[in-house]
């Protein structure tokens, strides 16, 4: 046995449906959500993996996720111009519930350009740091602020709401993982 399958075999079993549903906050459609992730798995597991802990390599698929989802994106692929369809209530985790509960914020993340959409789901959804999110994305720690500021002022905009300044700043800093 490999020594990366025990922790291919956990990270499958325990967050399998965690990964597709941040998938799905990225591509809007079921079937392309579990494309990608399938997709992501084989690209972290068919080099030679080698992660400690199967938090380290789900974090791991997570960027390769948002990088997939960025570069098809870029490339045109037919997956990023497909009509957007709910999941199914079941296949939703219950991190990304609250998104999905709401059709006016699923639609609202739907209408954001692709990396901005990104930056505000690694960001929020995915709960990673500014520098974990611009490492994910291969950017600057500035361009996702940037993308994250203006995500949450079109959302805000989208959801008829005027974001504060204090929640702006929040937005950039927060908890103080700028």
């Amino acid at each position: 046995m490999s020594r990366w399958q025990p922790v291919a075999e956990t990270l499958m079993r325990e967050r399998y449906r965690h990964l597709v549903a941040y998938a799905y906050l990225l591509e809007r459609d079921q079937a392309a959500a579990e494309d990608l992730v399938q997709d992501a798995l084989v690209r972290t597991f068919t080099r030679s993996a080698r992660f400690d802990s199967t938090a380290q390599a789900e974090a791991y698929v997570r960027r390769v996720i948002a990088s997939r989802f960025i570069d098809d994106v870029r490339a045109g692929s037919r997956r990023a111009k497909r009509e957007r369809v709910s999941a199914p209530r079941e296949l939703v985790d219950s991190h990304a519930a609250p998104v999905e509960a709401d059709a006016d914020l699923s639609a609202a993340m739907a209408s954001l350009p692709p990396r901005v959409r990104a930056c505000v789901a690694l960001r929020y959804l995915a709960d990673q740091s500014l520098a974990q999110t611009a490492d994910a994305l291969h950017l600057s720690q500035g361009a996702v602020k940037r993308y994250v500021h203006d995500g949450v002022a079109a959302l805000a905009v989208s959801l008829g709401a005027e974001p504060r300044e204090d929640e702006t700043v929040d937005v950039v800093s927060q908890g103080g993982r700028s």
